[in-house]
């Protein structure tokens, strides 16, 4: 999708805030609704949600490769949103519910450099797709793919659930959704003008107030909450969550701007800017699956310590990048950097996440954990309306103001991880 939203805005004339909301359009309702995609696969079997939730984002896909103006494929892309929210929870809690120890580690490990690997290899297949036979092709491509992954989870998946879960907390759902719409609406009218309108401001205060209102639902309901607030008093459980929204923030930011930048002002074709990020799949698919093993050995708190400070190097090296460098000497280290410190990183933070609870709650962290990641891409992309509003040298000066606040955010990171996880263990058997 980053690789093809400059085909996407040129194709439906669209501007800055519209290409915003192709992206938050999907990162809404997935944010929202993974805390409830956790709980619903507790309560109804979590490969059943996979396997819906797969073909409705299946579904969502073909509606969005066939969408004739761009509200209806914001409308599509929201649905792709729900879908990935059912199964995304369920994936990572089935393969939890398989392993423990230190097998559990390696196990996530190779989880999440799958989930990095395809991620990163989409650029590069995206961009040849869009060259080669349109954008709409990003989007076909997800058909087989679903089908593929239904036929595995149907006939190697077994079936897995919490018997009494009653986590399926619908007003608690639909309170964080409309509260993160309109925090997120706001920002974004906020970021185009860095001025706040009248619109800004009720859409900000609408948006909070349902988020408090969140809040409130879910202290009423007690353990059947969507989100047991009581799991707050857990220090490692907070500090874990505040580290996913600072970390995945910045290099959400990093991961829409590089290629956005290189494609629309560096002169990049979409299938060269695919291929500017082909050192992620290559550092996360060889070393993330042994640093979480070594993670379960040495303890998750280094790592998670190490790993946002390099990537907020690599962050800072993106100021290598302009319309002058070349690939070897602009791009190319600052992602290597960034790869780097995510391997670092990823393994060690999803496996503590779900060590950091009862085996009861690791579907519901899961899905939390997931949400708070995503919602630092969302309000990150909410952030960046001025950036992509501008085109040439200030498109460049843009994005390097962008990736240095981003660093900032990486270290601060790292400040959780050395400040507020202390004794951070990961779960053994």
């Amino acid at each position: 999708m980053n690789v093809a939203l400059p085909a996407i805005r040129a194709g439906y004339g669209a501007g800055a805030q519209e290409v915003q909301w192709v992206v938050n359009a999907y990162l809404l309702p997935l944010s929202a609704l993974l805390l409830l995609g956790g709980a619903v696969g507790d309560h109804y079997g979590r490969r059943r949600l996979l396997v819906i939730g797969t073909s409705l984002f299946g579904i969502a896909s073909l509606m969005c490769a066939l969408a004739p103006s761009l509200p209806i494929l914001l409308a599509a892309r929201g649905a792709q949103g729900i879908g990935a929210a059912l199964l995304l929870p369920s994936s990572l809690a089935l393969l939890n519910a398989a392993y423990s120890g230190a097998e559990r580690g390696w196990a996530v490990g190779i989880w999440a450099a799958c989930g990095a690997t395809m991620a990163a290899v989409a650029p590069l297949l995206g961009g040849w797709l869009i060259e080669s036979v349109g954008w709409p092709a990003i989007f076909y491509i997800n058909l087989p793919l679903a089908g593929g992954a239904i036929v595995l989870a149907l006939r190697f998946v077994a079936e897995s659930r919490e018997s009494g879960q009653g986590r399926t907390d619908y007003p608690g759902a639909l309170l964080a959704t409309a509260g993160l719409g309109g925090v997120t609406y706001g920002l974004t009218l906020w970021s185009a003008t860095r001025h706040f309108s009248s619109g800004a401001v009720v859409t900000l205060a609408i948006g909070a107030a349902m988020l408090c209102a969140f809040l409130f639902a879910e202290n009423r309901r007690g353990r059947r909450a969507m989100m047991p607030l009581h799991l707050f008093q857990n220090l490692c459980f907070s500090g874990l969550n505040l580290l996913t929204f600072l970390l995945y923030g910045a290099f959400g930011a990093a991961m829409l701007l590089i290629p956005y930048v290189l494609i629309s002002s560096g002169g990049y074709t979409p299938v060269q800017a695919g291929l500017a990020l082909l050192p992620l799949p290559v550092l996360m698919t060889s070393a993330s699956p042994k640093m979480g093993s070594l993670a379960a050995r040495i303890g998750p708190r280094l790592p998670l310590t190490i790993g946002p400070i390099v990537v907020g190097a690599g962050l800072v090296l993106s100021w290598l990048i302009d319309e002058h460098s070349s690939y070897w000497a602009g791009a190319f280290p600052a992602i290597v950097v960034m790869a780097l410190g995510m391997t670092i990183a990823v393994a060690p933070l999803t496996a503590s996440v779900l060590g950091s609870v009862e085996e009861r709650h690791v579907a519901m962290a899961s899905g939390f954990n997931s949400a708070v990641a995503r919602t630092g891409g969302l309000i990150a992309t909410a952030l960046l309306g001025e950036v992509l509003a501008r085109s040439g040298t200030q498109l460049f000066a843009g994005f390097h103001v962008a990736m240095t606040i981003s660093a900032i955010v990486s270290v601060l990171a790292s400040v959780v991880a050395l400040t507020l996880l202390p004794g951070l263990k990961m779960k053994k058997a």
